[in-house]
């Protein structure tokens, strides 16, 4: 179980601001696929250690809901939540995404982007994340590979092996060039991770991510890995310990400059508190209800800084 300093003793998290400010005095301008320049940095890795609070960033608001009672415009914590939720139960259409409450996949599951793919409107596609997690095509000609189900059972029977390890990438789905169609609307991102357990069931969770939008995609992510490594620890016996984050392409789109150098004007604020519903059993029992945010003080209000699609 895993047990918090105490919000007073809590030390400040300057990690995520460290990276903003990285990328815009090193970072290398570069063209995108989405049309707006951005500003890259290669390989950066950060550390979270969960008992000095939950890695929501406090420099923008992500946990407070819109004003207007839209049921699908709900708050980043929930739709991040609902994001995970749903690919770890192998969601692919933007549809069944929008019942775990995500809705911000419809940008990139229009008709054209769909068409282009070969695949139907709202598909993310069979080489996204969920079909990757849960249905993992094998040699074996009509079987597949539910990783996240070996995950689980592998942690449980062998805790101390080294090999418990999950990937997005499915190769021949992604490729593309002369003569080949890529059968996802937009290769996995995030979600490579790897397990490690020791002798006193503390678990630490390895997360790599291949392309990182950090004032957006990034503050979501990170809400999710965390999450992920409370679930994964809660029904396999394990107390989290640490959340290890790399990433290899960090960027900031130049039309997102002013939005970074806004949080990086604000107050730093030690991370909150989330506290977990103890009763699920299996990891695709949990519900946004059994996740609670305590101790958030955000110090920009909640503003969307949109990603070029």
């Amino acid at each position: 179980m895993l047990e918090y300093t105490t919000f007073e003793r809590r030390h400040i998290d300057s990690q995520y601001k460290d990276l903003l400010k990285r990328i815009l005095e090193e970072g290398i301008k570069v063209d995108s696929q989405q049309g707006e320049p951005a500003l890259r940095v290669v390989g950066h890795q950060m550390r979270f250690d969960l008992r000095n609070g939950f890695p929501i960033i406090t420099e923008r608001d992500l946990v407070t809901p819109p004003l207007r009672k839209d049921k699908f415009d709900a708050s980043v914590f929930s739709q991040a939540l609902g994001e995970l939720f749903a690919f770890l139960a192998g969601v692919h259409t933007q549809q069944q995404l929008e019942r775990y409450g995500c809705r911000w996949w419809k940008l990139w599951v229009t008709p054209e982007k769909c068409a282009k793919r070969g695949l139907s409107e709202g598909d993310l596609g069979p080489g996204s994340y969920g079909p990757a997690w849960k249905s993992f095509p094998t040699a074996e000609a009509g079987i597949t590979f539910d990783q996240i189900r070996h995950l689980v059972e592998q942690i449980t029977e062998l805790p101390h092996l080294r090999t418990h390890f999950v990937t997005p990438w499915i190769p021949q789905y992604i490729g593309r060039g002369k003569g080949k169609q890529q059968k996802v609307v937009v290769a996995p991102c995030h979600g490579w991770m790897h397990v490690l357990i020791d002798e006193a069931r503390r678990m630490t969770l390895h997360h790599f991510q291949r392309s990182a939008d950090v004032p957006v995609g990034l503050a979501a992510n990170m809400i999710q890995y965390a999450a992920f490594l409370m679930m994964l620890a809660k029904i396999t016996g394990c107390t989290p310990n640490e959340l290890v984050y790399t990433i290899s392409d960090a960027h900031i789109y130049v039309n997102q400059i002013q939005d970074v150098e806004d949080m990086l004007a604000t107050k730093s604020m030690p991370f909150p508190t989330v506290k977990m519903n103890p009763y699920p059993i299996h990891l695709n029992s949990f519900k946004q209800s059994d996740f609670v945010v305590e101790d958030y003080y955000p110090q920009l209000e909640r503003r969307k800084i949109w990603t070029p699609v």
